[in-house]
């Protein structure tokens, strides 16, 4: 079966699930989108990685991928292999240089260990089919849904304060392992640095 190379578009509060993400992936060559519906933690674990920050300790996708080092081990691949009743599966395609073996995985999972192994995600046609969409341009880019009350409320928060503020509120929130209010908060501290460009 051919696989499909997809991409990470960007992630979103879902409308649909309280408490939930969609994570958009999008075709390297084409315009149809996976939305993947994922839960809190498993978004704080690809958000972190996608905004590059620092935590105190190893968190546990780093955790993996440095045991893996250790013995040489590395994925080169992940691949969303299968659909059924609304839940995506995945596999991890594992190699220490000599053999190969395919491990079962949870999509989230993989696609964080995909960001931090700096490997090719991938799916297949069958799955395009059933499960991938047309979005319109700019519509996966948005980081948060809009009328969410959470976030609109940090949004203000964050829209009055200065920068010496908010860099002691990303500070505190990587000390405090909130990564998800962490990078709400880089994405703001970026926002300013392009304005003053």
């Amino acid at each position: 079966m051919e696989k499909i190379r997809l991409e990470i578009i960007g992630m979103s509060y879902s409308q649909s699930q309280s408490g939930a993400y969609a994570l958009i992936l999008g075709e390297r060559d084409g315009k149809r989108k996976l939305p993947i519906i994922i839960g809190g933690f498993e978004a704080q674990a690809i958000a972190i990685e996608l905004e590059k920050i620092k935590t105190p300790r190893p968190l546990t996708h780093d955790l993996f991928k440095s045991f893996s080092e250790a013995f040489n081990i590395r994925i080169s691949e992940i691949i969303i292999n299968k659909f059924h009743e609304g839940v995506f599966y995945a596999i991890l395609i594992c190699t220490d240089g000599e053999t190969e073996i395919e491990i079962d995985s949870r999509t989230s999972d993989a696609i964080a260990l995909a960001l931090r192994f700096i490997c090719p995600i991938y799916t297949y046609e069958s799955i395009m089919i059933a499960a991938g969409i047309i979005m319109e341009e700019g519509e996966a880019n948005k980081p948060f849904e809009e009328g969410d009350p959470p976030a609109q409320k940090e949004e203000i928060e964050y829209t009055g304060s200065s920068l010496a503020e908010l860099q002691e509120m990303l500070h505190n929130a990587v000390e405090n392992e909130n990564y998800e209010k962490a990078s709400r908060i880089r994405d703001e501290i970026k926002k300013r640095s392009k304005g003053k460009k």
